[in-house]
């Protein structure tokens, strides 16, 4: 794990400068701090800063094949490496380390841009082919990894954060309207889109290939929609269990120590169940955070899946100052603005389990793969409720949930109620974006007006197009890996994780795994009304009583509670009336009519300050 970047000048004559490389590369520290190198060939740079986890002694990147012309950085871990080795070796090739990054100049040195289809892992990676002068960067098929890029004035430049672009000198920052609109839809920007004009993310599975002065993108892998035709519940039963166990033991591989993320909901209980098959429980090591808010703790769950399993748990209690010290700190890696607030108690997780381990799996990906949210449920609801007449809905429902009295706690019935209400009459399935995000497009024109928002929710439409042989439960889990997943869950848990030096490995995203899953009916998925279900079916005798069936919690903070309190200050000042003014971004009558409605009670707009906290916050310390 680590962080790369580098430079590539169209004019030939131009030399990457070492300096300048150094400069970009040094703004990831956090992401390896163990080690640094890079490679210089005239026109084209690229770097990388290193996280050891493989191979500690002789692991140093950049690497290359046996003639040093193809130069390789990667970001990440390739879990199959030892087959692939094994593989070469019978063709010739010839290698000096032992770690997973030598396979890949000797994979593209055999196959050619091919290379990819053969890694097993997480990665972002840059490929120099000095016989061909062609520069590639791909990233792994499900994103785990990030990788920017921009192309302008005659300059590539590359990076694992979009810090690597900013620190660049004639870089010149500029917010895109458009991907503001869509951070305080989504609450994130979608790719290809970053929230600055002219930097662009390399979408997951795709690759990028610049030579002969042209750039072009390429999507060499994408989640299969072709749905199995005739398997049985207990056939697809067994091979999901066979593939999600190979995938845990698979990342496993490491030559420092590792541990899990422990939440005690069902898919941190499962990765921590097949670890305990794997190796002996008192070397799996658990990690877990306590809040003194009772309607976001679950770390009694946690303890009884540890104990259950008699593993080395440990467990740190977060005070509500801790956490709210963190909201400043968190501002340092996150480049990009993210309107989800459990960055924070990921951050805090990360933070304690660094003290211990270095590595960490994760369940990440389960709820994008089996319908583990709330808005599957929410779904089936909503073609109901549309069923009734508009006039009706719109003049008698929606006023009368609208009044039901706020409450703070964590996901409150009235917050979701009022949640639902909101999206469940838009037709397309951008009704889980606005359920699962902050404004809808409507709200948007108001807190926008110079900003045209009516596409705001089109990579909804884009993306569904793509899905659209498959089953309509199918396409919408398509949707939320390609968004949700995607671009907050991974984004956040990536920030979050390598903002302490920490690798987190996800287990259920083995595409693998997700090529099986995938292609199961949508029925064994959401079962009636029961999320998750064939997970559950397959695991809940493996899992201590009650854990299978809990309802999901999320891990979140009480935002709702900290703006009225001990954020309010803090709340008032960024989002005072002059500050939103001078930036001329946002309305500030609007800003000010939102606040004063939570702070007084009358409308929950939690989510709403949230994003809009956050944007101001990434505004401050990258904007100024």
């Amino acid at each position: 794990m680590c962080g790369i970047c580098g430079i590539l000048y169209e004019d030939l004559s131009k030399k990457v400068h070492p300096d300048v490389l150094t400069s970009i590369n040094d703004t990831m520290k956090h992401r390896g701090p163990d080690d640094a190198g890079l490679y210089i060939d005239a026109n084209v740079g690229i770097a990388m800063r290193r996280l050891s986890i493989i191979d500690l002694k002789t692991g140093h990147q950049p690497i290359s094949n046996e003639d040093k012309k193809i130069w390789v950085v990667l970001n990440g871990e390739i879990y199959n490496f030892q087959s692939i080795k094994e593989e070469l070796e019978t063709k010739g090739h010839v290698f000096t380390t032992e770690s997973d990054t030598e396979v890949v100049p000797h994979l593209y040195e055999e196959y050619g841009i091919d290379f990819v289809n053969h890694l097993n892992g997480m990665f972002g990676v840059a490929i120099w082919d000095k016989y061909k002068k062609r520069l590639i960067l791909a990233r792994d098929r499900l994103g785990k990894k990030p990788l920017y890029y921009t192309l302008q004035d005659g300059v590539l430049i590359f990076g694992s954060e979009l810090k690597t672009i900013l620190a660049y000198k004639d870089f010149k920052r500029a917010i895109d309207p458009i991907s503001l609109s869509k951070y305080l839809a989504y609450e994130y920007v979608p790719a290809p889109m970053t929230i600055f004009k002219n930097i662009q993310k390399l979408e997951a599975g795709s690759m990028l290939i610049y030579e002969n002065g042209k750039c072009s993108i390429k999507r060499y892998w994408d989640i299969p929609l072709d749905e199995f035709e005739d398997i049985t519940e207990a056939s697809a039963i067994r091979s999901l269990k066979d593939l999600l166990y190979n995938s845990v033991k698979r990342r496993l591989m490491s030559d420092v120590p590792l541990g899990v993320f422990l939440s005690g909901g069902i898919d941190s209980s499962v990765v921590t169940y097949l670890m305990t098959t794997i190796l002996p429980a008192k070397q799996v090591k658990t990690f877990s955070i306590s809040f003194d808010e009772k309607s976001f703790d679950e770390s009694a769950y946690a303890r009884q899946v540890a104990e259950y399993y008699g593993c080395d748990h440990h467990e740190e209690k977060c005070s509500a100052n801790t956490l709210m010290s963190y909201l400043s700190e968190v501002q340092n890696f996150l480049d990009e603005p993210i309107g989800d607030a459990s960055i924070i108690p990921t951050y805090a997780l990360s933070k304690f389990t660094r003290k211990h381990v270095t590595v960490a799996l994760g369940g990440d990906g389960g709820d994008e793969l089996f319908a583990g949210y709330p808005t599957f449920q929410a779904e089936k609801l909503s073609a109901i409720y549309r069923l009734i007449p508009e006039v009706i809905r719109n003049s008698l429902i929606e006023p009368v949930i609208n009044r039901i009295p706020v409450k703070d706690d964590n996901i409150s019935f009235d917050f979701k109620l009022k949640q639902f209400v909101k999206g469940a009459g838009v037709k397309s399935a951008s009704r889980h974006m606005i359920w699962m995000g902050s404004f809808s497009q409507p709200e948007l024109q108001t807190l926008l007006p110079e900003i045209r928002t009516e596409n705001v929710f089109d990579d909804v439409e884009i993306h569904c197009n793509r899905a659209k042989e498959a089953s309509f439960g199918n396409r919408l889990l398509y949707l939320y890996n390609k968004l949700y997943l995607n671009e907050d869950i991974l984004v956040k848990v990536d920030r979050a994780s390598m903002g302490c030096s920490l690798e987190v490995r996800a287990p259920f995203l083995d595409y693998h795994f997700v090529e099986f899953v995938s292609r199961l009916p949508y029925s064994y998925k959401l079962n009636r009304w029961k999320m998750k279900s064939i997970l559950k079916k397959a695991f809940e005798k493996d899992l201590p009583q009650g854990i299978a069936k809990r309802p999901k919690k999320g891990f979140g903070i009480p935002v709702a509670k900290w703006i009225k309190g001990s954020l309010k200050d803090m709340t008032c000042d960024l989002l005072n009336r002059g500050k939103i003014k001078r930036e001329g971004l946002l309305d500030a009558d609007e800003v000010a009519s939102i606040l004063d409605a939570h702070l007084q009670g009358r409308v929950d707009n939690r989510k709403k300050l949230w994003t809009l906290i956050m944007f101001e916050l990434w505004y401050d310390r990258w904007m100024k």
